[in-house]
């Protein structure tokens, strides 16, 4: 920039320069500390290359940064460009020299200080803006892939009859494009303006003009740019208004325009367009006329009507139209939102069934039967057993279960069986001595799968075992056991170099083993070395003596951390689970596509939808989300994640959905089709539990079709919350094989039960079909229950089993001495037109410190019992053996309803039955003491003494009877192990 002069310079002043060896010194230590930052920024760069390129998904890496790089020069460059272009300008058009007023004299000190620097300050200022945009701009990488692979919906929204993919993928990057434009023209006229009045071309106290004839020209250019930019904006809100989200009665969060929005909003924009329009050609016009008068007139003419009409018009529209007659009025915009809604979250094809909620049959003796066929009722409870597969399966301090074990389907004597999953992986936290080479060489892997039946307890209350002990065995057959990534496998580890690993240990010794797989990155290059000891912070990766050859480091290996670093674009559930698949231990991962641009679809917050009881007890989200608030989901990728390698793959699910074709054709090649499935692994697929949490969050509002209803808000409902513990948070969803009226067979399911808004009995019980590869896959089943009757909800049931006095009393008990009681989870199964519900009982005491079944609660119709099994407890529920827990009849003191014993009976048969007293009561003492090896042992006595006065009384009457001809003693008068004294009777049943 040319210099306008300045006044005589003074004397100059010699300041004294440091020595030869002062100067080397400080540019030694600056260049390596240049030197250091630049290594440590190549270190992050070149780890997350080599980590990408092991993993066999450099495409990933490739695409995003180039993406990122591009999108940081284009708009940084234009951001300095329109900013130092404008900068340049004004300092051209300045004003020439002229008699000095006592502002410009000021202002001359300035200009005098800043003359010998002009060019690098403008270098300086237009680096900054550049570099602030550049990085703004390359965080909007998504935005600028979708949009240039959008792919269309083929569904157009109701109002503008536009594909939804123009909502979905266009018009986010037109409002990042907007967005940068107003950001340009603001700081182009604030630097401009600065220019111009530091160079005179603007006055605000000088005598004569304010501003030059230059100054005005090219201020009013820039302010007529942003004025045009707000035209656009106008114009694109029109469009904006089918995604935007507003308060509305009916909804929290509803989206999509309203009767004011279509009637006052949508004009109001048009007429606001093209106000603006016109006032941006009066501030271009002030080129010719060098006047503001009229682009001012313009510009306050273009307020004025912001407000009037984009803000008092439509309040008017809203307070003397729709409120008077809001139903009729909102009507047809309801009906667009419920069916976009519906489609947007994939709950268009739920089905929703009237049911009584009471059960038909006046014999309940005949549903015993049915109880089988309706469900495999799972009694082992995922997220309460996790410390007893620990304490009886962990087998070494240095493995470790997850807190919540997994529901899978595992196939035995040829027939599916609900079964309870876990991986025994590594703790670091029990490896007996903590050090450098112990935490990453030596404890590398978990090993083996620990799995149980989750319909079936042995007889002291433990998991019955399908696949145990270390190495594991049982009917998993022959697999890979070592687990190098897991859920719980947080921490990085150097193998396959010259230090041994521990594999596991048995009564022979410790086993080792070196890793064989070409997982991870080699660390044999010193340069590799050198970027991991930076990046870890750990600098004895670099001259380790146990690193050589062969060494490997594995990181970022939970199965979560590799999927979504391979597919950044995904949603992650917040469940993976393990399953053996062709004989190696798959972690199967559910993922989704999402977006908040679907247009006329309520949106809903992920983090808060999938939030529930076992999620609040965890202290976690189940997900974490890139865009928190969504309006559309689809579960388009089944992802894996293989134990021992940790290899990735990226399956395609949902074949229709336009997300994740875009992101497809973005990042092509890294998912393989549906076809590459292989039978085993559709076998263990199942419908996630995140996305059905979301759907019946939804469903609790969306399951009408009908506007009116939709508004009055008498059918909404709520999800309960879980009776079970006192967390005040949502009742998880539960997974169970079970028939629903309208099947045939049962199908593995999640289910989960609904209430009315503010109440708790029952209104409406809600499953999907989670077998994946069945043609019913997906299928959302709702069993609304009428709304003249009460039907006990989930809490109501709880607070019966609560509240029954002998149930109550043996629940004390159990918790004598230092003993704790734990609830299950409390299962709902639909069963001729009622529901039966289900819930196992665990006590941890004495020395034991893991939950054991003891009991379980069964309720049906308002009758329940608490019972050792499920067998007994249905029994009795349904008066197959021996008597309920309903209500006694006057007089029955003890409130049991239990039969009298005859007055005659066999003298073998009685001599059992005071064998079994004596048990029963040994049995209340060790109860009492908290002796539960005592007691186990008592319980073993009393099934044999029942057995024996069973097979007595069975020989009396095949051979004519008791003694004396007296009626005989029956098994339902007499403490049977399939039917022992419930706790309306006595205790024994503890």
């Amino acid at each position: 920039m040319p210099d306008r002069g300045g006044g005589p310079t003074g004397p100059r002043i010699r300041v004294g320069r440091p020595s030869r060896r002062v100067r080397t010194l400080l540019m030694t230590l600056g260049v390596l500390a240049v030197l250091g930052m630049a290594f440590t920024m190549f270190a992050g760069f070149w780890t997350d290359w080599l980590w990408y390129r092991s993993v066999h998904y450099s495409s990933v890496f490739t695409t995003t940064l180039w993406t990122k790089i591009g999108l940081f020069f284009v708009f940084g460059l234009l951001m300095a460009l329109a900013v130092g272009f404008n900068i340049w300008l004004a300092h051209r058009l300045r004003p020439p020299l002229s008699a000095m007023s006592m502002e410009q004299q000021s202002l001359d000190r300035y200009r005098m200080g800043i003359a010998p620097y002009k060019k690098w300050l403008l270098l300086a200022i237009t680096a900054l803006v550049g570099l602030i945009a550049g990085a703004s701009a390359s965080s909007q990488w998504r935005t600028w892939l979708m949009w240039v692979n959008g792919v269309p919906f083929g569904q157009k929204d109701p109002q503008f009859h536009l594909d939804v993919g123009f909502y979905a993928f266009d018009l986010p990057w037109y409002r990042f494009l907007l967005g940068f434009g107003f950001a340009a023209a603001i700081l182009s006229v604030i630097a401009a303006a600065l220019t111009h009045y530091l160079y005179g071309g603007l006055r605000i106290t000088s005598p004569g003009a304010r501003a030059t004839a230059a100054a005005t020209g090219h201020l009013s250019v820039l302010i007529g740019i942003f004025v045009a930019l707000k035209a656009v904006a106008y114009w694109l809100d029109r469009y904006g208004l089918a995604v935007k989200s507003s308060d509305f009665k009916a909804t929290d969060n509803w989206t999509g325009l309203r009767y004011v929005d279509a009637n006052a909003y949508l004009p109001a924009k048009t007429i606001l367009f093209c106000i603006a329009v016109i006032c941006a050609l009066l501030f271009f016009a002030t080129l010719w006329r060098r006047t503001w008068q009229l682009p001012v007139i313009g510009f306050g003419l273009m307020v004025l009507s912001a407000i009037l009409i984009g803000g008092l018009y439509p309040a008017i529209v809203q307070k003397f139209q729709v409120q008077p007659n809001e139903q009729a009025k909102e009507a047809p915009y309801v009906d667009k939102n419920l069916k976009a809604t519906r489609e947007a979250y994939g709950i268009d094809g739920a089905q929703v069934t009237e049911y009584p909620g009471t059960s038909t049959t006046e014999d309940k003796t005949k549903l015993r039967d049915d109880v089988d066929d309706a469900a495999s009722i799972r009694i082992l409870d995922p997220n309460i057993v996790s410390p007893t597969f620990q304490q009886l399966q962990q087998i070494r301090n240095y493995y470790a279960f997850p807190t919540n074990l997994d529901v899978d389907r595992y196939t035995k004597d040829g027939k599916d069986q609900d079964t309870v999953i876990g991986l025994r992986e590594i703790n670091l936290n029990g490896i007996p001595k903590r050090n450098w080479i112990n935490d990453h060489f030596r404890y590398t892997h978990g090993y083996g799968v620990v799995a149980a039946e989750g319909t079936n307890a042995d007889s002291q209350g433990r998991p019955d075992f399908t696949e145990s002990d270390l190495p594991s065995k049982g009917d998993l057959g022959t697999y890979e056991q070592r687990v190098y990534y897991g859920e719980k496998t947080s921490m990085y580890s150097i193998v396959g170099g010259p230090q041994k690993e521990i594999d596991y240990s048995d009564d022979s010794g410790e086993k080792t083993y070196s890793y064989k797989a070409d997982s991870g990155v080699s660390l044999s290059n010193p340069v590799n070395r050198a970027a991991y000891a930076v990046a870890f912070g750990e600098p004895q990766i670099l001259y380790s003596g146990a690193i050589g050859d062969g060494s490997r480091i594995l990181y970022n290996r939970t199965p979560k951390e590799r999927v979504e670093a391979v597919a950044p674009w995904l949603t992650i559930d917040g469940d993976a689970y393990p399953a053996v698949v062709n004989h190696r231990i798959q972690w199967i991962v559910d993922a989704y596509t999402t977006t908040n641009g679907y247009p006329y679809s309520s949106r809903t917050t992920l983090g808060d939808t999938t939030a529930d009881s076992l999620t609040a007890s965890n202290n976690q989200r189940a997900v974490v989300a890139q865009q928190n608030q969504v309006n559309y989901i689809r579960n388009s990728v089944k992802a894996t994640v293989d134990a021992y390698t940790g290899e990735v793959k990226l399956y395609q699910w949902d074949t229709q959905d336009p997300v994740l074709k875009t992101w497809m054709k973005a990042f092509p090649d890294t998912v393989e089709p549906k076809s590459k499935i292989s039978k085993d692994l559709m076998a263990h697929l199942r419908y996630p539990q995140d996305l059905f949490k979301v759907q019946r969050e939804l469903l609790t509002r969306y399951h009408v079709k009908d506007a009116t209803t939709f508004l009055s808000g008498s059918e909404v409902w709520q999800v309960p919350d879980d009776p079970t513990n006192k967390s005040g948070s949502a009742v998880p969803p539960y997974y169970l094989s079970m028939k629903m009226p309208d099947q045939q067979a049962q199908a593995f399911s999640l289910t989960t039960t609904l209430t009315p808004n503010g109440r708790d009995n029952l209104s409406a019980f809600m499953a999907v079909d989670a077998e994946a590869g069945t043609s019913d896959y997906g299928k959302i089943r709702i069993l609304k229950l009428p709304t003249n009757t009460t039907v006990n909800g989930p809490s109501q049931v709880q607070s019966q089993f609560n509240s029954e006095q002998n149930i109550a009393e043996t629940i004390r008990l159990l918790r004598g001495g230092d003993s704790e009681v734990e609830y299950g989870n409390l299962l709902a199964v639909p069963l001729d037109g009622g529901l039966l519900y289900v819930e196992p009982v665990y006590v941890r005491g004495g020395g034991l410190k893991y939950p054991l079944l003891r009991k379980v609660l069964v309720s049906y119709g308002g009758t329940t019992a608490f019972e050792d099994t499920l067998g007994e407890a249905l029994n009795r529920v349904f008066g197959a053996e021996g008597p309920t827990t309903e209500p006694p009849d006057e007089g029955d003191e003890d409130g049991g309803g239990t039969t009298p014993p005859p007055t005659s009976t066999n003298p073998t048969v009685q001599d059992a039955l005071n064998d079994a007293q004596k048990a029963f009561e040994a049995g209340q003492e060790a109860l009492k003491k908290g002796d539960w090896e005592a007691y186990g042992k008592a319980q073993e006595d009393l099934e044999e003494a029942l057995q024996r006065a069973e097979d007595a009384q069975a020989q009396a009457d095949k051979t004519g009877g008791g003694a004396g001809g007296g009626s005989s003693a029956s098994p339902s008068s007499s403490p049977s192990p399939r039917s022992s004294p419930s706790p309306s009777s006595s205790p024994t049943s503890s």
